[in-house]
């Protein structure tokens, strides 16, 4: 298997992409405008508190004020290490309106909803993850082998005791989370890590002091240097970049960050653009729409919504050559792979149903699911399956943390308002004869009706509804007459009285 990441930057945006042998499976976009705050480190002020919620909202300076539960607030002992707090412990007991807040985002605003905030706050480095207030070391989860778990364990501590003091004489030594990445990673690669993230900590302790909240203390790296910190694995082959001044940044970050990567580094100097060049734009406009096309030619309906992810699996034009169970089955299978990918292609998160297409076979049914599974742990975001309902639909969740590509990419059609569906001709036709009707008790001295609509309503109204109009203006006594407006979507109308 072999990866490649790919860096377009434009003036207004920059983006990178993840292909895995010639094939899109994930983009991350980030606009000068609406840059994301994952990571980033205020000192924001507590504006309200929600004890019904055991919640609080802390204005950080941003549009809307960042929400922070009770289980994300954490308190200090007197050696400077955060204490688990009692989740039935009363909000209000913990934070009051106007208090100052160090805060960490760990999600981004979503819709309406603004920032999710933690107090426990943490800096990531390509290896490890510093976070400054605990003592625990823990090592990510999947990074199965026990003797490579001790290993790192080991080396991160002793590590961290080395450097701690180096900074300040009564410096805590602080916490660490091994990240996947780390597995196998050698001596020299944990001590370029850890006096990074000391010193970054270390510097950040003056503004912490100094500053006024609400205040940005920490931002994180921009996108395509985060690329290279948290997409670069052995089996990344290269990573190209379209910029050459990008480039020559990303070469000194790497120089200085993390050396053995900067052979893998790549200028792009082609006119043809390089996101053009694999495919990119088109797998990205494919990623918008509803409907996946499966290769045995069945389809995938994916479709979003607040509440949750939907996913129907149908076997469409595949017939199988066997029988009808086999066709299923094979349909599934294909299925599963395609729904990983494409969970992580539109950064699917939250509640998602999947309703595979029913199989009588219970081994097919494990088989279905456990292709599932392994086609998810490749997946960087943290995903659960909870299993087979009993109306036979897969379950599962998936870690949100910023906006799907839908949320980014697009905005709710003006005409439906988001419902995915406008009123019929025939229904609109419909009202407009009820509002004529309205219209008719209230003001009876008007000798006649105009009704603007859509060029649609408009020739309706004069073809298939013309008895009816006719009856119409029979019965209020007075004429109607009617008007195209271009600009009118389906849905809207209005009735003139002249």
């Amino acid at each position: 298997m072999s990866e490649e990441i790919l860096v377009n930057f434009g003036p207004t945006e920059t983006r990178a992409a993840l292909v895995d042998n010639g094939v899109l499976q994930e983009v991350f976009i980030e606009r000068a405008r609406s840059k994301g705050f994952v990571g980033n480190i205020y000192k924001g002020r507590v504006v309200r508190v929600l004890p019904g919620m055991q919640a609080a909202f802390v204005d950080i300076g941003q549009e809307r004020a960042g929400f922070i539960h009770v289980s994300d607030l954490t308190l200090l002992d007197d050696k400077g290490n955060e204490k688990k707090i009692d989740e039935q412990a009363d909000i209000r007991s913990l934070v009051r309106n106007g208090q100052d807040l160090l805060v960490q985002v760990t999600k981004d605003p979503i819709g309406t909803k603004g920032a999710r905030l933690t107090t426990h706050l943490s800096i990531s480095a390509r290896y490890v993850v510093f976070m400054p207030n605990t003592s625990h070391i823990g090592v990510s989860n999947r990074i199965e082998d026990e003797k490579e778990i001790n290993r790192l364990r080991e080396l991160v501590s002793e590590l961290s005791a080395e450097y701690a003091s180096s900074y300040s004489p009564n410096v805590q030594e602080g916490g660490f989370i091994v990240r996947t990445l780390a597995e196998g990673a050698s001596d020299k690669d944990l001590r370029a890590d850890i006096p990074f993230v000391y010193k970054l900590w270390h510097d950040l302790n003056e503004p912490i002091k100094k500053s006024k909240a609400p205040s940005l203390i920490y931002e994180d790296l921009p996108l395509f240097m985060r690329t290279v910190r948290d997409l670069m694995r052995d089996n990344v082959e290269r990573v190209r970049i379209d910029s050459r001044e990008s480039f020559t940044r990303m070469e000194k970050f790497a120089k200085h960050y993390a050396p053995e990567i900067g052979i893998k580094l790549e200028h792009y100097p082609g006119e043809r653009p390089l996101f053009d060049l694999y495919g990119v734009e088109e797998e990205i406009n494919k990623a918008l729409e509803i409907r996946v096309p499966l290769k045995s030619g069945g389809y995938l309906l994916v479709e979003q919504t607040e509440a949750m992810s939907t996913i129907d699996v149908n076997t469409g034009g595949f017939v199988g050559h066997r029988n009808l169970e086999e066709t299923i089955f094979k349909t599934n299978l294909e299925a599963a792979s395609a729904i990983a990918r494409q969970l992580r292609l539109r950064n699917l998160g939250g509640i998602i149903i999947i309703d595979f297409i029913d199989m009588r076979e219970t081994e097919h049914q494990r088989q279905v699911l456990r292709t599932l599974e392994k086609s998810l742990s490749k997946d960087r975001v943290k995903t659960s399956i909870t299993g087979v309902s009993e109306l036979g639909l897969v379950e599962m969740t998936r870690k949100r943390t910023r906006e799907s590509l839908e949320q980014l990419l697009c905005e709710p059609c003006e005409a439906c308002k988001g419902r995915g569906a406008l009123k019929s001709a025939e229904t609109i036709c419909y009202e407009i004869f009820r509002e004529i009707l309205r219209e008719a008790r209230t003001y009876d001295d008007n000798p006649q009706f105009l009704v603007l609509a859509s060029q649609v309503v408009i020739d309706r109204l004069l073809d298939e509804e013309s008895a009816n109009v006719a009856d119409l203006e029979l019965f209020i006594g007075r004429s109607v007459k009617f008007r195209v407006e271009s600009l009118y979507n389906q849905e809207q109308f209005d009735i003139v009285l002249s």
